[in-house]
């Protein structure tokens, strides 16, 4: 994954949707507070990851979820074409500070490279 961005759906500006900080946002699903965020990025066929937007690869995506405790809550079917590069994703979690720190990532380098036998996910 490259490129990766915030991405400022426009369902955001809907009632319900409240802002907490730049790119997070806060929604009440019932008694549930979930905090979401929206990214933009590109996948690297080089590395293993999906050819375009209409096919994205479970890794390293499956290991940024685990990391910072999120799971995908959209995956904006109508932006995720075969003909696009760039792939969009909600994310969620019911924590706050998991989503802060998932937009760590953002403007780094993420992917999965074998050391020493252990597949590990690489942030840079």
């Amino acid at each position: 994954m490259k490129e990766i961005q915030n991405y400022n759906a426009p369902k955001y500006m809907n009632a319900g949707y409240s802002l907490i900080e730049d790119g997070i946002y806060k929604i009440e699903a019932g008694k549930e507070i979930l905090y979401v965020t929206s990214l933009t990025f590109m996948q690297e066929v080089e590395l293993g990851e999906g050819k375009d937007a209409g096919e994205i690869s479970q890794y390293p995506l499956e290991d940024v979820l685990d990391k910072f405790c999120c799971y995908v809550s959209d995956y904006y079917e109508s932006l995720n074409l075969a003909q696009s590069q760039s792939c969009y994703l909600e994310l969620a979690s019911s924590s706050l500070e998991d989503i802060r720190q998932l937009h760590s990532i953002i403007g780094k380098h993420v992917y999965n490279k074998e050391i020493d036998g252990y597949v590990k996910l690489i942030i840079e």
